[in-house]
């Protein structure tokens, strides 16, 4: 009889763990994670101000040691708070206070295998990982992750800025997938993707009258996979997707192996009534740690680019000259030298360059190929970062000659080994001093806080695309003014360049031109963010643009202490202020094809003359001064294609 009232009680424990529901809320209260473990399937929903912001979505993954998708239940759960204050140098601010409620729910398979889903929940942000546990009485050891069922259920009538992930191994000598694909506009949430591969990261959703939602990811180093979106499903929303297998010329799987314990990186959410939230998170840093500790102070700034414009055939020594002269007369602290230096320059004259440029208080970057075996870019030098040999002797002579940095481009995707390379990048240069910056490439997820010597990563369509074509150079406007509540919201986007010249070309003369004002390039310079950044400049421009322009481009800013939204809509305007050090500079884009004329709200400038540039009524600018009244209110007007700068004094 004793064994039949057990058996009972086990049965009926069992079905009550199966139905299980736990919830963990934000510090202000408003925002709010519920996950429910119903009929062995695990999901959670989201509400903001009392409104359901996420749909019932799934939770899980399936692994070689366990199938944690299904048949699950609820062994514990435990909520704690957490609470850290950081400072730091290459993102939107210095100094982070992150406060946020952490529920860690340990759930088992039908097999007794455990998993911890861990939340972590601030005023605006939602983050959460899985942690694999070892089976019980056994000792740690590895497991792969084959797949994740992870969801993301947005609610209906949602629309979507996002951008299509890329066949593999296609586009130009087979780069792709490099995230440089065209962004939507507002687009409705079941539209199919471009390539039927899905969505990259970071993905903005506007959720109609309830506000606004980021998905992204944040942590991925080289022990784990970097991840994207599916299609839609009408069921379960966007699901999780890992690497597509002809990733990386078909090498490498598409799983992820890690240690047990081990957890996966963070998939993240960030909401707002507003886009102010949006904008100024710093999620992708809070939730991470820095991986290993810098060699030197490792120094922001600007650099000039020859290649931008006059292409493949400036890279030789008398041109490059040139840029290290311009890139000294502007006070800029680097000059970035591209592809092939080692065959037009050669490498016996490379440290007679970086003397001269030295000597001239400006460092060089030198441009490398990523490529060991995995896409067929013929640009050199190859084959120098691709094994641990081959960097540390490329590395030891780098730091010897006295270059500063590297910008490293052609990778091939998002499987781990590509991860391991990123990472293994990063901690060689930093043992040599060097500062990296990566272009054709994936998002960075949280590196400015795990690497110490990362800087930028390009991960978007990018500057290069204004001078290859018109169609690009059209779309300007239209990606400038998008990326801060997107692309550039989560990591530090290289663009590639504040573009100066009218026409595209060598001579300012031929070609198509840039279709946007000088003002909206300025300002550009402000709503982009990137702690080393590219002002394309040219020699020509020294003596064509009106001095305000120069001495405003002579003292621009690359890092600041305080990041706020202003004003804007993605695709259509952003106004956003930002301060370094105890000066605010205001920067405005407008990308519509009428004047807008916008009254800001700048309370910490309330009673203050600003400097301001704009434009007039034919795309010229000009610069006057502008009252900010008691209440804090300033009226500007931008210009079609056009922009605004306000400077405080």
């Amino acid at each position: 009889m004793r064994r039949i009232i057990f058996s009972f009680f086990i049965s009926f424990l069992a079905v009550w763990t199966t139905a299980a529901q736990t919830s963990v809320s934000s510090p202000d209260g408003r925002l709010k994670v519920e996950v429910n473990v119903d009929g062995g399937i695990a999901t959670y929903n989201v509400s903001h101000y009392g409104k359901q912001v996420l749909m019932p979505s799934r939770l899980g993954l399936k692994s070689n040691i366990g199938d944690f998708s299904k048949s699950l239940s609820v062994v514990s759960s435990k909520e704690t708070a957490v609470e850290k204050h950081y400072d730091m140098t290459r993102t939107k601010a210095s100094h982070s206070d992150y406060k946020a409620n952490k529920l860690e729910l340990t759930l088992a398979n039908e097999k007794g295998h455990r998993i911890v889903v861990t939340f972590q929940v601030s005023d605006n942000d939602i983050a959460f990982r899985y942690t694999l546990l070892p089976q019980q009485k056994q000792k740690p050891y590895t497991a792969v992750v084959t797949d994740e069922v992870t969801s993301f259920r947005l609610p209906d009538g949602t629309t979507t800025f996002i951008s299509p992930q890329s066949d593999a191994m296609i586009g130009w000598e087979r780069t792709k997938p490099s995230y440089e694909e065209v962004y939507s506009a507002d687009a409705p949430l079941d539209a199919k993707s471009q390539y039927g591969k899905g969505y990259v990261f970071p993905a903005l959703f506007h959720l109609g009258d309830t506000g606004w939602m980021l998905l992204s990811e944040t942590g991925v180093t080289g022990a784990y996979v970097g991840s994207h979106l599916t299609d839609f499903d009408s069921r379960w929303g966007y699901t999780i997707a890992f690497p597509m297998p002809g990733e990386l010329n078909g090498h490498g799987t598409t799983g992820a192996s890690i240690a047990v314990p081990g957890s996966t990186p963070w998939r993240t959410l960030t909401i707002g009534q507003t886009l102010k939230p949006i904008v100024e998170t710093t999620i992708a840093q809070d939730v991470v740690e820095p991986l290993y500790e810098p060699t030197e102070k490792y120094r922001p700034g600007r650099y000039t680019w020859s290649w931008l414009i006059w292409q493949d055939n400036s890279i030789n020594w008398d041109d490059q000259v040139k840029f290290i002269d311009l890139a000294a007369e502007m006070g800029y602290e680097y000059c970035l030298v591209d592809g092939c230096w080692d065959v037009n320059i050669g490498r016996d004259r490379m440290k007679q360059l970086s003397d001269y440029a030295g000597e001239r208080g400006v460092s060089l970057l030198l441009w490398y190929n990523s490529n060991g075996t995995e896409n067929d870019a013929p640009q050199t030098p190859r084959h120098l970062m691709s094994t641990a040999i081959a960097r540390d002797r490329e590395m030891a002579w780098l730091k010897q000659i006295g270059v500063k940095g590297i910008k490293v481009d052609f990778f091939g995707g998002d499987k781990q080994q590509v991860m391991q390379l990123y990472e293994d990048i990063l901690f060689d240069a930093n043992r040599y001093g060097l500062q990296v910056i990566f272009h054709g490439c994936t998002l960075p997820r949280g590196w400015e806080r795990l690497f110490p010597n990362y800087v930028a990563s390009e991960a978007v369509l990018a500057s290069e695309n204004v001078f290859f074509s018109e169609t690009h150079a059209k779309r300007e406007p239209f990606d400038l003014t998008l990326h801060p509540f997107c692309r550039n919201s989560v990591a530090s986007m290289d663009w590639g360049g504040i573009i100066l010249n009218r026409f595209m070309s060598r001579d300012n003369k031929h070609r198509h031109t840039r279709k946007t004002t000088d003002v909206f390039e300025m300002a550009s310079g402000i709503t982009m963010q990137s702690s080393i950044q590219c002002v394309a400049i040219q020699p020509n421009n020294l003596k064509e643009l009106p001095l305000h322009e120069i001495d405003f481009l002579k003292s621009l800013p690359t890092t600041w202490d305080e990041t706020r939204y202003v004003d804007g809509y993605p695709g259509s305007f952003v106004v956003l202020a930002r301060r370094s050090g105890d000066k605010w500079m205001i920067g405005g884009l407008n990308a519509e094809d009428k004047a807008m004329r916008l009254t800001l709200q700048l309370p910490m400038l309330a009673g203050q003359t600003l400097t301001y540039y704009t434009d007039d009524n034919f795309g010229y600018p000009v610069v006057n001064q502008l009252k900010v009244d008691k209440r804090g209110l300033a009226k500007v007007v931008m210009q079609p294609n056009g922009g605004m700068v306000l400077v405080q004094r």
